[in-house]
């Protein structure tokens, strides 16, 4: 962990270099950029997935701790001539880790993770090493890069390979490497491309991008290839719920326990709801299901009926729909379906 003096000296270097990179950035890298966030990035993705066939999902190994230190710090000239610049970017990066017993152990490559200035370094390091190499050398081919999370498209499974190999040979020059095993080439899947493939998801960002029955603006219903929240973050979410343990809160009134939640639920409303929200909503229902075990603890005359505990918070909800922040995505309670737990 940096100390405080190293932080404010990051704080005060990033701000004095983001001006003069920003404007040098690829138009498709999204991470840690004023103006632009995941949710762009996953957007963007989604329509391309729509017009070209095949995708790349890249997986790049160990990335922050395989940075080269004399290829990032060339970078980092190409942007500055102030000297002290440099020499605090240097130092940073050199610092020994210092292990939870005190010892202190030295490391050759990779970047300070945590601290103020690794998210642009990071970004000014994989500019050059693969966005503008992209951009020169594959010209036609489109991309998303949220940091060190990449997305390509291809538009037949051969130019995927071909991308795949090519990409690998370059982050291999620039000291990176290929996670074989996470690097999959992807079938976008939808109602009008029947083929079959041996991978037909991928995750970007919190999403998994599969194919999905959607309904068109005529009402007709198709698959399309879209985002949903991700298996992962379903699972870190339902996490969270239990761990409130909201039926055991006997002592707190409803507006209490919609209090403690709301802003954090809001939260992953306005991230994983922002596309296809429906799942969200699904896995927002187990919230109904804690609340009606709190009813049961909180009042004795519904502790031996589930149904009247259920009818109990509906008609909360119908004099109160705004309560909780998941009543007002349609995660209602007076249309059950019970979560897992």
């Amino acid at each position: 962990m940096p100390t405080v003096a190293d932080r404010v000296a990051q704080t005060v270097v990033a701000g004095y270099l983001e001006p003069g990179v920003e404007p040098h950035f690829h138009p498709d890298s999204y991470g840690y950029r004023p103006g632009r966030s995941a949710l762009d990035a996953v957007g963007v993705c989604r329509e391309r997935c729509w017009r070209q066939a095949w995708v790349l999902d890249l997986d790049l190994k160990s990335f922050f701790d395989s940075v080269p230190w004399d290829l990032l710090l060339k970078a980092v000239a190409r942007h500055t001539d102030q000297r002290f610049v440099l020499l605090y970017v240097e130092r940073w990066l050199k610092a020994p880790l210092q292990l939870e017993d005190g010892s202190l152990v030295e490391r050759d490559r990779g970047t300070p993770q945590g601290s103020a200035i690794s998210p642009l370094l990071a970004n000014v390091f994989l500019h050059y090493a693969f966005d503008a190499w992209m951009a020169r050398e594959h010209p036609g081919i489109q991309f998303e890069r949220y940091c060190d999370d990449v997305i390509v498209h291809a538009r037949s499974e051969r130019e995927a390979r071909q991308l795949r190999a090519a990409i690998a040979s370059r982050l291999a020059d620039c000291g990176l490497q290929l996670n074989e095993q996470k690097t999959r080439i992807v079938y976008c899947k939808s109602s009008i491309r029947r083929g079959s493939h041996e991978h037909v998801s991928f995750d970007f960002l919190g999403y998994t991008f599969r194919p999905r029955l959607s309904r068109n603006r005529a009402g007709d219903v198709f698959v399309g290839f879209v985002p949903a929240v991700s298996d992962d973050a379903r699972k870190q979410l339902g996490w969270e719920i239990r761990r409130w343990r909201l039926h055991l809160r006997s002592g707190t009134t409803l507006t209490d326990l919609a209090r403690s939640i709301n802003l954090i639920v809001q939260g992953w409303i306005n991230y994983y709801g922002h596309f296809y929200r429906s799942e969200l909503v699904r896995l927002l229902r187990r919230i109904n299901d804690y609340l009606v075990r709190w009813a049961r603890w909180k009042c004795k005359r519904l502790r031996s009926s589930p149904a009247k505990a259920r009818r109990f918070l509906a008609e909360v909800y119908r004099r109160e729909p705004d309560l909780f922040a998941h009543w007002r995505i349609g995660a209602r309670p007076d249309c059950w379906t019970m979560g897992a737990g």
